[in-house]
């Protein structure tokens, strides 16, 4: 189940993989590329039904965060990728944590931007699974836009659009998976250099479920980012910018 994906930068440079949100495309890691790709070989991919990756076609029939993060696996391997950099925002961070219990050797530095160990309770997902599934994404619209976005954020238009294109079964699959997601007893084994990135306005991760992953993960830093929330990423691009530079700069494990 490899994903629809693309490269960006210097061929010969050092790899990061950056995993979008539920509801998200690769476009939302635009903000990042012009820094990243100044010194690395950025690599995007698309959750299943979410623009370039089909819903239907691979999908298993109870689609889990592990078989996203195998999926990733499958990604770097046909293009011969041994130890990448890894970066993703709330389901795509969630992947992040998974491959890097799934397969330690292959990451070797992690960002966990506005993302859990553990989101939200199983039944609520399944809530919003057979939602979609009925009527598609335009119900959670509002809702989704006062998660992902503090008020006023002028730039909202554009990743709410993302959100009304994707395929209700992919998001739907996707919620699948969110329900049954649970690593927090496994935090302790994660072995890559994590930095831990927070919306400080976020209601779907707030800063509690940042402090779990950074306090269960073994040398990981915090940041929490004020004036963002739920896609840190796209709101307060200078902020997480530095910050995610700063931390592929310095924390690259090499053995």
């Amino acid at each position: 189940m490899i994903p629809h994906h693309r490269f960006d930068g210097p061929p010969d440079a050092p790899v990061v993989v950056l995993g979008p949100s539920l509801g998200t495309t690769l476009g939302l890691w635009e903000p990042q590329l012009p820094v990243l790709t100044r010194t690395w070989r950025v690599l995007r991919y698309d959750l299943p039904g979410h623009d370039g990756s089909p819903a239907a076609s691979g999908l298993p029939r109870d689609l889990t965060v592990d078989d996203l993060a195998a999926g990733v696996l499958e990604l770097l391997d046909r293009h011969d990728l041994d130890a990448v950099a890894y970066a993703g925002v709330s389901l795509g961070g969630a992947v992040g944590t998974t491959l890097a219990l799934r397969a330690p050797d292959r990451v070797a530095s992690l960002v966990l931007c506005c993302t859990s160990a553990r989101f939200g309770t199983p039944e609520s997902w399944r809530e919003r699974a057979a939602l979609v599934r009925a009527e598609g994404t335009k119900p959670l619209t509002e809702a989704t836009r006062s998660r992902w976005f503090t008020a006023g954020f002028p730039g909202a238009g554009r990743y709410l659009d993302m959100l009304a294109a994707v395929d209700p079964e992919g998001y739907a699959a996707c919620c699948d998976a969110l329900a049954l997601f649970d690593v927090r007893d496994r935090l302790g084994e994660v072995r890559a250099p994590a930095l831990v990135v927070a919306g400080a306005e976020d209601p779907a991760t707030p800063p509690e479920h940042a402090e779990v992953l950074a306090g269960g993960i073994p040398g990981a830093e915090l940041l929490v980012v004020p004036g963002a929330a739920h896609l840190a990423t796209a709101e307060r691009p200078d902020v997480v910018n530095e910050a995610i530079v700063r931390h592929l700069t310095t924390r690259w494990r090499t053995a």
